[in-house]
């Protein structure tokens, strides 16, 4: 039975505690460097996502801001039938004011309550690692 030289042969009951130790040191450096590969695949992910979302949003941005432009000057239009057209400007100002300042709170709820762009994943399996790590070791 041959074996890689990743994988030296083992030998039952022969090993010494420096060969053991290498051997640990190696199984613990390939395992890290396996998990700090997922820690950066997941946040190549996660940074995809986060590029897409805002420039959608931009998109959005800039055409909601074309449309509510058409609407406030449509506004101020139809209140100038009733009123001077600087009362039907304030008017339309006051109440664009107030909406600015709820979507503002709501934004800043949201930023407050949204998770940090963390590598989750790759954090639990490091965590799950080093206890199974400390659990084999108690055991010897």
């Amino acid at each position: 039975m041959s074996r890689s030289a990743d994988h030296p042969p083992v030998r039952h009951g022969q090993e010494s505690v420096g060969e053991l130790v290498e051997r640990a040191s190696e199984q613990i450096s390939r395992l890290i460097r396996q998990e700090l590969r997922l820690a950066q695949a997941e946040m190549r992910q996660k940074g995809k996502r986060f590029g897409r979302g805002g420039g959608l949003f931009g998109g959005a941005g800039a055409v909601g801001l074309l449309c509510l432009q058409a609407l406030i000057a449509a506004a101020v239009a139809a209140l100038a039938l009733a009123l001077p057209v600087w009362a039907s400007a304030l008017i339309v100002a006051g109440v664009l004011l107030a909406v600015a300042a709820v979507l503002a709170a709501g934004g800043k709820k949201q930023l407050s309550q949204g998770a940090p762009p963390v590598p989750e994943r790759a954090i639990d399996s490091v965590k799950a690692d080093a206890a199974e790590i400390k659990e084999r070791m108690s055991h010897r």
